[in-house]
């Protein structure tokens, strides 16, 4: 999958603490070109607490499913380019981004990764549809409580 045919794209930057990531979803501009908007950034220690999820959502979104283990460290995140995300892992990978903002539990993150990479592509575009449509406080909240991101 290209860039351009993606709904949703991932970016690896270099942060002083760490690498992070910024996900952006394809979206409409007010002269109805087509453009990448960002939704949410991922800090450096929810990456790496999402890592797999993460890493997962990259290589399923490719074409080469079916790749050789030997080739699959090509999937290794390096800061710079953008990585296409089709539409069932681009939700969950939002889903996480806006699940983890402000949080700072490492185990807790991890889990709600872990539940977002066996959840329902379905459910989770749902909560992401609930969370960009202006109830974003509460919906993340219960979202949150779902995921054991919180106690």
């Amino acid at each position: 999958m290209k860039i351009r045919e993606a709904s949703f794209a991932l970016r690896v930057v270099r942060r002083r603490a760490g690498d992070a990531a910024i996900l952006y979803r394809r979206s409409l501009d007010a002269k109805m070109n087509e453009r990448l908007t960002r939704v949410a950034s991922i800090s450096p220690l929810a990456f790496a607490a999402g890592a797999g999820l993460i890493r997962q959502a990259v290589r399923e979104s490719s074409k080469e499913r079916s790749a050789a283990p030997a080739t699959r460290a090509r999937f290794a995140l390096d800061p710079g380019p953008f990585y296409p995300l089709d539409p069932d892992w681009g939700a969950r990978v939002a889903c996480f981004a806006l699940v983890a903002a402000g949080l700072r539990n490492a185990d807790r993150l991890h889990r709600a990764a872990t539940h977002l990479i066996s959840s329902d592509p379905g459910e989770a575009a749902w909560w992401y549809g609930l969370m960009r449509n202006g109830r974003l406080g509460r919906t993340r909240r219960a979202l949150r409580i779902l995921l054991e991101a919180v106690k």
